[in-house]
């Protein structure tokens, strides 16, 4: 491993490396490095650069984003390519643009996460912890993708760490009585049934949307079986979010009548929408009304939670082991109530 000497125009003695390398791809390229004050300098620059660069990839971190999203196009839906690519754009392509991936390091990927923990919105808001475990997560992924197809030597998002919660550390909720007090606030019929689908239903507001006469059912029950999305100003049927999502739900007698007499005004076909609004629409509303009615602020989304909780499989499992864990104190104290009796009469 060589180094070699050269003289400036001032007459100054200067070292340089120069060499040949096998560089990602499997191609031989050439390296030269000026201006080292000594010999020993231009040969440990030389094996340092062997060691950790020569085999990194230099593709930039913006193209490389390009062709992870063109793959991701044929494998995900509408939606969530277009929430993947928000958090793309205003998350990491600012931080990372100009990039070549071999140079994220994971210091660099620390003060990227530093920058996110510390960020504040105009009312003084941090990002959620499970909002931070989001971003994190889809970086991880994107250098995942490096590893995997241009032979990334590792992902150094995993020697930075993770941050953020997978879970938030409570759910904020309405209880039923609340709930028909806001009601009492919302005056457009429309508005009240969709809130109320979510709410005793479970629905998510995309699959609020989505419902037509055809998906009301006998027996005072719902078909799920599709969401209604807008992207980019086109609309959207699409599958539901998972094949478990796929159900038949039960309404209360009062909303499901409420619901047919609301269709049976109308006249639409059987595979049309029954709710004219959007999303965006839906959301407005559900914040005015909250507002008018004085109630603690939650998510639309968390209108769903009273009836998921104690519909999952989650909720039951952790029901069930508090049940099993009394069970195992009765059963405890009842054999130390034995084992006493046994050694009083013992003695006795």
């Amino acid at each position: 491993m060589p180094a070699y000497k050269y003289f400036t125009k001032d007459g100054k003695t200067k070292w340089y490396a120069n060499f040949y390398y096998e560089d990602w791809l499997g191609k031989r390229q050439h390296k030269c490095k000026r201006g080292f004050s000594t010999k020993k300098d231009a040969v440990e620059w030389e094996r340092d650069f062997l060691a950790q660069g020569a085999k990194d990839p230099d593709i930039l971190f913006s193209a490389l984003i390009k062709n992870y999203m063109q793959d991701c196009s044929s494998r995900l839906k509408l939606t969530t390519l277009e929430n993947k690519q928000y958090l793309i754009d205003m998350k990491l392509l600012p931080f990372f643009k100009d990039m070549k991936i071999g140079d994220i390091t994971p210091i660099v990927i620390h003060r990227w996460q530093d920058a996110m923990i510390n960020y504040r919105d105009e009312k003084g808001n941090p990002y959620s912890q499970t909002y931070l475990k989001t971003i994190n997560n889809q970086l991880s992924a994107i250098m995942n993708y490096a590893v995997k197809y241009y032979k990334l030597r590792s992902n150094p998002c995993l020697a930075a760490g993770a941050i953020g919660k997978s879970s938030a550390d409570e759910m904020n909720i309405w209880t039923r009585e609340q709930f028909d007090y806001f009601l009492t606030f919302e005056k457009k019929s429309a508005y009240r049934m969709a809130f109320s689908l979510m709410f005793y239903g479970g629905l998510r507001s995309a699959e609020v949307l989505a419902i037509t006469p055809a998906d009301i059912l006998p027996d005072c029950s719902v078909s799920i079986n599709k969401n209604f999305v807008v992207i980019k100003g086109e609309q959207y049927f699409q599958t539901p979010k998972t094949e478990k999502s796929k159900r038949v739900v039960n309404i209360p007698q009062s909303l499901y009548k409420e619901l047919q007499d609301y269709v049976a005004s109308m006249a639409i076909e059987p595979d049309e929408r029954i709710f004219y609004f959007q999303k965006s629409g839906m959301r407005s509303e559900f914040k005015r009304a909250t507002a008018r009615s004085g109630l603690p602020e939650i998510r639309i989304h968390d209108l769903r939670h009273p009836y998921v909780k104690h519909t999952t499989k989650k909720y039951n499992s952790e029901k069930q082991k508090t049940q099993a864990t009394k069970m195992d104190l009765i059963a405890w104290g009842f054999c130390f109530c034995i084992v006493s009796y046994s050694k009083r009469s013992w003695t006795l």
